[in-house]
């Protein structure tokens, strides 16, 4: 299990902490009071990367250990760095919800011989589990779509055992389009424009013969 450390947070403002390379941060859950924390900036940054927002975390307090989620973070708009974490300790005997990342993994022969094109319709799942049994990440391999007609749906993936998915089993989570629809949408738009280019082309036609046929008589009077 990965570990973190954590230290309880002095008085001082968010933005000091930060121009020290430490977050502020919160610790809470069911059957422990509220911490507020400091962590290394940098050792958060790594541990997120492995954890993610579904895996246990031992979090080490001063002389105190908790198993915790990283439940929710704050980013700066501009910059993207992390400003601010919510730590979550779940009752360890109830089940809680997490969203896990889904992992695309092999290539579709369908993409590679017939040059479709793999669209992921969902990219992560909400789950509810014991804390302990929350996955990491939930594999998908695309290695069975081999036509245009294939799909993967929630139903086909290996879910870990205790894990439950709120989607239906029929969702489609991934498929792969010929590249004549590709095509199409990307030439659409040029014939659109094409239309509109020669509508604006026979009204200049009109307009000529009609400013013509003007002169015509002017001439003959």
């Amino acid at each position: 299990m990965l570990s973190l450390s954590a230290k309880i947070r002095k008085e001082e403002k968010p933005s000091v902490l930060r121009s020290k390379g430490l977050l502020p941060a919160v610790l809470y859950g069911p059957k422990i009071k509220n911490f507020s924390l400091q962590i290394d900036e940098k050792e958060f940054e790594k541990i997120f990367k492995e954890a993610g927002e579904s895996s246990l975390i031992k979090l080490k307090v001063d002389e105190n250990e908790f198993l915790i989620l990283i439940h929710d973070f704050q980013k700066d708009p501009l910059k993207g760095n992390f400003i601010h974490i919510d730590f979550y300790q779940p009752a360890l005997d109830e089940e809680t919800e997490a969203t896990v990342p889904l992992e695309f993994i092999g290539e579709a022969p369908a993409v590679k011989e017939l040059a479709g094109t793999l669209v992921k319709n969902i990219k992560e799942l909400e789950v509810k589990a014991l804390p302990q049994n929350l996955p990491h990440d939930i594999k998908v391999n695309v290695e069975s779509l081999k036509t245009f007609e294939d799909s993967i749906t929630v139903k086909d993936l290996k879910i870990p055992e205790g894990v439950k998915i709120s989607k239906e089993p029929e969702e489609v989570i991934a498929l792969v389009t010929p590249p004549e629809k590709v095509e199409e949408e990307l030439e659409k738009p040029v014939e659109e424009k094409v239309e509109e280019v020669e509508k604006v082309g026979e009204k200049e036609k009109e307009e000529k013969k009609e400013e013509e046929g003007k002169e015509e008589i002017r001439s003959e009077k």
